[in-house]
């Protein structure tokens, strides 16, 4: 009698998870928002290292020194330094205090302008983390700042009502446009599992065009002028001003940072806020536990474009008064670099809002006092996304320890 001792065959590995392939866009965007504040205090003064190294080689007398650098090098890193630091200089004078100033008004004027560039990058960049944080990835930003910005010039100007109400309902007005542009994306993504990324970036220059052709519109601009603009709006729904001219500094600030408040409840304190986070961190465990991604998806475009096109709303409410075809600037791009610097948490993204309306505000006087070219500060805005979204090249560059939570992943 013999006995069959030949080994088992091995059983088949096991299918891979729904979450691994459900979760593959979700673990890139964890990724990119998993950096300390030190990575992103690293990132900023990196691109700000870089900047110096263009302002560098971008000024004439520092590349006319550098040709006699061994011959006088204490002349060469003399202008070097006195070179890049006017530079910065200027760009801190221009975005927060400028102690040559004559009177105390023009000096603290930089602080208010630099608050006024970052209101509208606050509350967009607000609406960008919101949806990063459920894990989505909204590209859209510019297409609903168009829209909120639209509707609530539109509003401004063709509306003939009472001061205070006539800014609410303009404001209201950007807060529907956005909502309704971003939600179309939403439903897309929920109903059809569209990419979201393709649709909000085609939705932005769907916007972008329409806002074109209306401006070409005589029933809309209720003006006669060849130019592609509006007529200025009403008083009445302009936001008032927090202080006395010649400070431009308006209402639009205090909304950021209401809804920076509200970003943080509804993300810490809500139940709708929780389910958000959770199809954030996994959509599959989220769907299992009784959460409709769907539902999820769908609110969190709409909240999201609110916020964008209230953003769009304080633009042109607050400081543009008229609308043209560069009403949003690039915002919308801006606000995305906002968000990711400021790890998509509401405190971090006010923060970033600020410190890139403080790029934005002293850039100007950096270029006209100093010489040095404007694009400068987009190299250096640039070179913190580049670094923001690889959070292993900073922690590479300065040595830092991979965190544990990423050693446990891997």
């Amino acid at each position: 009698m013999t006995t069959d001792i030949s080994p088992a065959p091995p059983s088949p590995a096991p299918p891979p998870s729904a979450e691994a392939e459900e979760g593959k866009e979700p673990n890139l965007l964890r990724e990119i928002l998993s950096g300390s504040w030190l990575v992103s205090v690293l990132a900023i003064v990196v691109a700000l290292l870089l900047g110096g190294v263009l302002i560098a080689v971008s000024n004439a007398e520092v590349v006319e020194a550098a040709k006699h650098i061994f011959a006088a090098p204490g002349s060469f890193f003399s202008t070097l330094f006195s070179t890049v630091g006017d530079a910065y200089s200027a760009l801190f004078r221009g975005a927060v205090f400028d102690w040559n100033a004559r009177t105390t008004e023009r000096a603290i004027r930089p602080l208010t302008e630099s608050l006024v560039s970052g209101t509208p990058l606050i509350l967009t960049g607000l609406g960008i983390a919101l949806a990063f944080r459920s894990g989505l990835f909204n590209i859209g930003g510019q297409g609903q700042v168009i829209l909120g910005a639209t509707i609530a010039g539109f509003l401004g100007y063709a509306l003939d009502l009472p001061p205070v109400v006539h800014m609410l309902i303009a404001a209201i007005g950007g807060i529907i446009g956005g909502a309704i542009w971003a939600g179309i994306a939403g439903v897309l993504k929920a109903r059809t599992g569209a990419n979201e990324v393709i649709v909000t970036i085609m939705l932005n220059s769907i916007a972008g065009y329409l806002l074109g052709y209306l401006l070409k519109q005589s029933w809309f601009t209720h003006t006669t002028s060849a130019n592609p603009q509006s007529r200025v709006l009403d008083d009445s729904s302009q936001m008032f001003l927090l202080l006395p001219s010649p400070f431009r500094l308006h209402f639009g600030f205090i909304i950021a940072i209401l809804a920076t408040i509200f970003v943080w409840w509804l993300l810490e304190r809500s139940t709708i806020g929780f389910e958000f986070k959770a199809v954030g961190a996994n959509s599959h465990a989220a769907r299992t536990s009784g959460i409709s991604v769907s539902k999820v998806t769908i609110l969190v475009m709409i909240v999201a474009g609110a916020l964008a096109g209230l953003g769009g709303a304080a633009q042109v409410l607050g400081t543009e008064f008229k609308l043209t075809g560069g009403i949003s600037g690039s915002i919308g791009f801006d606000a995305i670099t906002v968000a990711l610097l400021g790890r998509s948490k509401p405190l971090g993204t006010f923060l970033a809002g600020l410190l890139f309306g403080a790029f934005k505000a002293g850039g100007y006087l950096m270029q006209s006092q100093t010489g040095t070219p404007i694009d400068i500060v987009l190299v250096v805005q640039s070179v913190i996304v580049l670094l923001i979204a690889a959070p292993p090249l900073v922690r590479s560059i300065f040595r830092l320890p991979t965190p544990a939570l990423k050693r446990k992943e891997a």
